[in-house]
């Protein structure tokens, strides 16, 4: 007896399971996918509450670095300066962020409550003035500005790239 006579599927010339049973569809198959049709469809209406915005999620941060300084942008739509904190601890940048709302309709007897929260962490690797790091908070966008110390400054080293000829 061959090995090849003990794969199911191999007896019949064809190299793959089939999902179908002569005419008729696996029966787990089509369950499957009527839970998952179920699932998408009951689901698709919720969406993020407007209140919190992007808070559902990360925001997105840009870093740029010159010479000088590393600038690092964060997108934060939806909160005010006093919801955000700025913090530097030994070359860590940590942006952390909060926003809280309640909404309530005492003539309709209705209310709301949305509470999100954010907290990033980025190692910056390399030496920064910790006493003159500024932060500007302005339309959402915080911006957060690093300056090199004079020692990370020596070190940058500009490395010609050659062509292949």
């Amino acid at each position: 007896m061959s090995v090849r006579n003990l794969i199911p599927w191999s007896r019949g010339g064809s190299q793959a399971p089939s999902i179908y049973r002569g005419d008729d569809m696996d029966p787990f198959l089509s369950l499957h996918r009527n839970v998952n049709r179920l699932f998408d469809e009951v689901f698709r209406g919720f969406d993020t509450p407007s209140a919190l915005g992007r808070m559902a999620t990360w925001p997105s941060v840009e870093f740029s670095e010159t010479d000088q300084e590393i600038r690092v942008t964060a997108e934060i739509p939806g909160l005010d300066e006093n919801d955000v904190e700025v913090m530097l601890d030994d070359g860590v940048l940590t942006l952390r962020g909060e926003k809280k709302a309640e909404t309530e309709d005492k003539d309709r007897q209705f209310s709301e409550r949305y509470y999100g929260r954010f907290e990033r962490r980025f190692s910056l690797g390399r030496e920064v003035e910790d006493d003159k790091v500024a932060a500007t908070f302005k339309n959402g966008v915080l911006t957060v500005t690093l300056p090199k110390s004079k020692k990370a400054q020596a070190n940058t080293k500009r490395i010609a790239i050659n062509g292949n000829k």
